[in-house]
């Protein structure tokens, strides 16, 4: 074995990168950096082994080759134009290895930026698709799911096509129940990459329910309800992520005591008292607008929580001392609205259109970043010949059948 001595004598130039150690040492996002640091491909297997990739196994290179169409796939069809598409060089759609990116994204020069910029946005991809495929949670995401809405079902009753919410006494009928069972690849993919640590774990909409009822005062009887059946608690809420855009307690205190003895001694369902109610509630509450969502559109007004469910698993490999199923907590949304912020939430700045339109921006500057954003915009583009733009025209004005 060679003695160690100190020493900083190096092989090149000895230098350093600022602005990549500046990323490590301030904690720059990934997805916000406009270059790697690589020299070569030797350094790119080094990384990508580190990463968590072994690629002397055979299954590991084909995975990668994988993430990179997915990623290509998923840049061509939700951030450019179909004549923009052309624009990303065939050396980062195409690679003899996608490995080589890496080198190519740590490459400075006036004849290597475009394919530098456009390496950089092809991985920040690749990053996310990783991240979603090796979230251990979401494996299990049919036993997640059936346990989750197990409890819900519980709470949330039907008849023939009206809604209920029920804690077994008091029982508030819904003018619209919205179940999410699932939040799509794409979707999950869009979230992460406008997101700062762009981690899938935290992502917390994949299940969720919206409960939509005719006032606001019946969203704070139904807050009530879910905590009296225990689906809601101080321990099972995640506090930093409660959003109340909806409801001023402090008025609906005064306004629930001054109608509090008419609700207890109304036989039939108060509906034009809630009514009365939330009319004066208009009056004296102040707007809540606490919202940390950037991209939540103004008019959007809703109570949402984000619970902790513990899920339980059954472990393949427990010892034999070991007489419980593993255990671990998966997070969920219910969301709570009056009819007119749902109505609100359909058209305009509100709807979710607009709401995913939004996200779909930040999520393309930041994966692009300001650079390839601003050489896109100046790049020529073609229009197509003559014989496509008839034909599509053909297509356009040709009959739809099968609706």
């Amino acid at each position: 074995m060679s003695e160690l001595k100190a020493s900083l004598k190096s092989g090149g130039k000895f230098s350093l990168n600022w602005s990549y150690l500046n990323a490590i040492a301030n904690g720059v996002s990934a997805i916000d950096l406009g270059a790697l640091a690589l020299r070569n491909l030797h350094d790119a297997r080094q990384f990508v082994r580190e990463y968590g990739f072994d690629l002397d196994q055979p299954a590991a290179p084909a995975l990668i080759r994988r993430a990179h169409r997915e990623a290509v796939d998923f840049i061509v069809h939700s951030f450019l134009t179909p004549a923009q598409a052309a624009l990303i060089p065939r050396d980062v759609t195409h690679p003899d290895d996608p490995l080589l990116l890496l080198v190519y994204a740590s490459l400075r020069g006036q004849h290597v930026d475009v394919r530098r910029m456009w390496s950089c946005a092809v991985l920040k991809v690749m990053h996310g698709i990783f991240y979603i495929d090796n979230n251990l949670k979401l494996r299990h995401f049919h036993a997640i799911r059936a346990q989750v809405f197990g409890t819900l079902d519980e709470v949330i009753r039907h008849d023939g096509d009206r809604h209920y919410l029920t804690d077994g006494e008091v029982c508030l009928p819904m003018l619209h129940y919205d179940r999410k069972d699932n939040k799509g690849r794409n979707s999950i993919l869009l979230k992460l990459l406008q997101k700062a640590a762009y981690l899938a774990a935290d992502i917390f909409d994949h299940l969720g329910v919206r409960l939509v009822f005719a006032t606001r005062f019946e969203c704070l009887l139904a807050l009530r309800t879910l905590q009296r059946a225990h689906l809601l608690s101080v321990t099972n809420v995640d506090a930093e992520r409660t959003r109340n855009t909806l409801l001023d307690l402090e008025a609906a205190k005064q306004i629930f005591n001054k109608y509090r003895a008419r609700l207890e001694h109304s036989d039939d369902y108060p509906a034009e008292l809630l009514q009365t109610m939330d009319a004066e509630l208009a009056e004296l509450a102040q707007p809540q607008t606490r919202c940390d969502n950037p991209h939540s559109g103004s008019g959007f007004n809703s109570i949402q929580v984000t619970v902790r469910k513990m899920i339980h698993v059954q472990q393949l490999d427990a010892g034999p001392e070991q007489d419980y199923d593993v255990g671990f907590f998966f997070e969920y949304e219910i969301q709570l609205m009056d009819e007119a912020s749902y109505q609100r939430s359909l058209t305009g700045p509100a709807s979710h259109d607009a709401y995913k339109k939004r996200q779909l921006d930040t999520a393309r500057t930041r994966v692009f970043g300001r650079e390839l954003l601003r050489w896109i915009e100046h790049q020529p583009v073609n229009p197509p010949p003559a014989t496509e733009r008839v034909n599509e025209a053909r297509m356009e004005a040709a009959p739809v059948t099968g609706r």
